[in-house]
């Protein structure tokens, strides 16, 4: 079988310091691919006014296949303000490249696995009905769809005269209908039914897959009544072909309560653009925080590996890089997966849980010190000695059973 090519994309930031550290891996484990760097982010803004340019578009259109690091985003002023000035005032308008990327290419399912590894000391522990202390096996993986919603990038300051009128017939708007333009914004919260029914026989199929004991529908349908009305309808429709799996439904507010006292009773949970976003963010603090947080956006040819932690700028020009690098290496792990390796997927994920577990390497957020120049003085693990640790249980375990073969 040939190759594939992995279009890496460091974008902004810590991106450019963990993404290298996920190909190391990728190379230990036997992994073998040609990588091709595609621009992305806040350099090809201020410089192109595009931060998705084509000849990326191109790149992921032709190989299929992405490792994304992390983007810098600004409020739109802030944007506009470190746009280079032969291009200020042309028409340029910043959008998000990974939001551009998910909608340009529909890549609208997005998988976020939260859990735990057994002595990761961030793990979530609470107090036990009499004394002592226990730590739930959290094992939670949103699907957050990825392409609609609040997201969907229909929105408008000062909106247009004919969308006034159209948001006239609706009788709830007539609150706001001698709002000035100036003062009033507007964001669509948009849901289709194609494509709820694809997140929720995503969730459905996993579920069944890799026997999760439930799925979760989290939407706010007593409130948004049309949309996350719709959501929890087609979920319920698409639980009919799923007769073994139980369907539960919570509001997100609740969820977030509730995630908090038995995050362990959760399997699979789906769940729109906005509220999967906030979702999985708060499971992922049970496990770890971003440092852990790995994640896949699928479409139907072309899909995108990354972790959800942002660039981190302030930590970027640390010399040696001091940010935890397992959130990327679990997104290559989940690439793997995807493509048919989940051999060398589960080697890797194990590699990861022995470092964990074993606790002689730990990077700053793992000690739960403040990161800076002087986290690696205090004792925290570098970026690089991370991958390192990484490395050395591959090679060890690939040791043990050549020497049991």
């Amino acid at each position: 079988m040939a190759k594939p090519t992995i279009v890496t994309m460091p974008g902004d930031g810590i991106g450019n310091q963990v993404l290298p550290e996920a190909i190391r891996v990728l190379s230990a484990v036997g992994f073998e691919a040609d990588y091709i760097h595609a621009d992305i982010g806040w350099e090809c803004w201020i410089n192109e006014g595009n931060a998705l340019p084509e000849r990326t578009v191109e790149l992921l259109a032709k190989h299929k296949l992405g490792l994304f690091g992390a983007i810098t985003s600004k409020p739109k002023k802030e944007a506009d303000a470190e746009l280079k000035p032969a291009l200020r005032g042309k028409g340029y308008t910043y959008y998000s490249p990974i939001v551009t990327m998910r909608q340009r290419f529909g890549l609208d399912v997005c998988l976020r696995p939260c859990i735990g590894f057994p002595g990761n000391p961030l793990n979530f522990v609470r107090k036990k009905p009499g004394e002592g202390y226990e730590e739930p096996q959290v094992n939670v993986v949103v699907f957050r769809q990825n392409t609609e919603g609040l997201y969907a990038g229909v929105e408008w300051t000062n909106p247009p005269e004919q969308v006034r009128v159209a948001f006239a017939t609706h009788p709830k708007f007539k609150a706001f209908q001698n709002v000035k333009g100036e003062d009033l914004a507007v964001s669509l919260r948009i849901i289709t039914r194609p494509a709820a029914e694809r997140i929720c026989r995503a969730a459905f199929d996993y579920a069944k897959k890799f026997g999760y004991k439930n799925v979760t529908i989290c939407e706010k349908p007593n409130v948004l009544r049309e949309t996350s009305g719709l959501m929890e309808e087609v979920a319920k429709h698409v639980a009919r072909d799923y007769p073994g799996i139980p369907l539960w439904s919570t509001n997100i507010d609740a969820q977030t309560m509730w995630l908090t006292k038995n995050p362990e009773d959760y399997g699979c949970i789906i769940a729109s653009n906005l509220f999967g976003d906030v979702i999985s963010d708060a499971f992922a603090g049970l496990v770890g925080g971003l440092g852990f947080a790995a994640s896949g956006n699928i479409g139907k040819e072309v899909s995108v590996f990354e972790p959800t932690h942002g660039s981190a700028p302030k930590y970027a020009e640390l010399n040696p890089p001091i940010v935890n690098p397992i959130a990327m290496i679990l997104s290559a792990a989940m690439m793997l997966d995807h493509i048919g390796e989940s051999e060398k997927a589960s080697r890797v994920r194990a590699a990861i849980a022995e470092v964990v577990r074993e606790g002689k390497v730990r990077t700053y957020d793992m000690m739960r010190i403040s990161g800076g120049p002087k986290a690696i003085a205090q004792g925290a693990a570098s970026t690089t000695q991370m991958t390192d640790a990484i490395l050395a249980k591959l090679e060890r375990a690939s040791e043990t059973a050549g020497a049991a073969d």
